[in-house]
């Protein structure tokens, strides 16, 4: 017998029963919708004066419509696609690097044996992620210094006869940003590599050990496939975040002998709206950067789908 469908004024007052039963849940969600559409919808409209000629003494309607213009103008400027080099650059270096290491790191742990010793070396890797870029950045300027740690080590093994300044050496900063980067997130990166392992059926294992299988065998056929979709969502994640660098390491470690290999697209749209002062311009390389990137997620999304479909998103 096909079922009657229910009618409009019905469906409203199905929802208010259901959503009265929930409403101690609803409140608690509340507050976290209103920050949401605050912070994050509201601001939206904004976007605007990246087709506008907006001054500080402008409203957003007030200010002059130019179009395109400053799309314009920034197809033109060089200082702007030198900022999309070195994002890129740093940015593929990041994946190949980040986003591998935490993957390496997460099955080495898995296979140490419960103990003190694991929970250590779980804690210490974990530790650099809860510190600000500007603590890191301090230890990475002292340690990368002329007087450095660094330089001290390579001096000791005769590795090098002359110490130097490696942040003031732009061709090194790319390798600098990358592997920084990857100390200070890789030990974070494992937790949800590590929770996944942890659901993995140990008969798994048993029956692969009966086989005869060796540790690196059972990686490879158990835990590696095991991971397959969890490792598929955060390459795509990743692709989607390759133009955004961190803006945070950028201003801490960059100056004004690197500045031709550090200047990122965030620092360089944070010069030009913050420090300059034209917000349009900002406003509009900032529009175009989050365009290309929605774009990045569904192309990486629908390569990984092809690959897992269970990693569509």
């Amino acid at each position: 017998m096909e079922k009657k469908k229910k009618t409009i004024p019905e469906r409203v007052k199905q929802f208010g029963r259901e959503y009265k039963k929930q409403l101690p849940l609803q409140i608690m969600v509340l507050p976290g919708i209103i920050f949401m559409l605050i912070f994050s919808y509201y601001p939206i409209y904004g976007l605007v004066i990246a087709f506008k000629n907006y001054t500080v003494v402008d409203t957003l309607d007030s200010a002059r419509w130019v179009g395109l213009n400053n799309f314009i103008i920034i197809a033109k400027d060089k200082y702007f696609w030198q900022s999309v080099v070195n994002t890129l650059g740093i940015s593929f270096l990041k994946l190949l690097i980040g986003f591998t290491v935490p993957i390496i790191l997460s099955i080495m742990i898995y296979e140490l044996k419960d103990g003190i010793f694991k929970r250590v070396v779980q804690t210490i890797s974990y530790m650099p992620h809860f510190l600000s870029w500007i603590i890191l950045g301090g230890m990475l300027v002292n340690w990368l210094s002329t007087t450095g740690m660094l330089n001290q080590i390579l001096m000791m093994f005769h590795l090098t006869d002359k110490a130097t300044n490696f942040l003031l050496d732009a061709g090194k900063y790319w390798w600098i940003a990358a592997l920084s980067d990857t100390w200070k997130e890789a030990g974070w990166g494992t937790v949800l590599y590590l929770a996944t392992m942890a659901g993995i059926d140990p008969t798994y294992y048993e029956a692969a050990r009966i086989d005869g299988a060796g540790r690196f065998r059972q990686i490879v056929s158990i835990t590696l496939p095991m991971l397959k979709t969890i490792i598929s969502l955060n390459f795509i994640l990743t692709v989607s975040g390759l133009l955004k660098s961190n803006l945070d390491q950028t201003l801490v470690l960059m100056n004004s002998q690197n500045q031709v290999r550090a200047e990122v697209i965030d620092s360089y749209v944070y010069r030009m709206g913050l420090a300059q002062g034209d917000f349009s311009y900002a406003t509009a390389a900032g529009l175009g950067v989050s365009i290309v990137s929605v774009i990045l997620l569904v192309v990486a999304n629908k390569l990984t789908g092809r690959l897992n479909e269970e990693s569509i998103l």
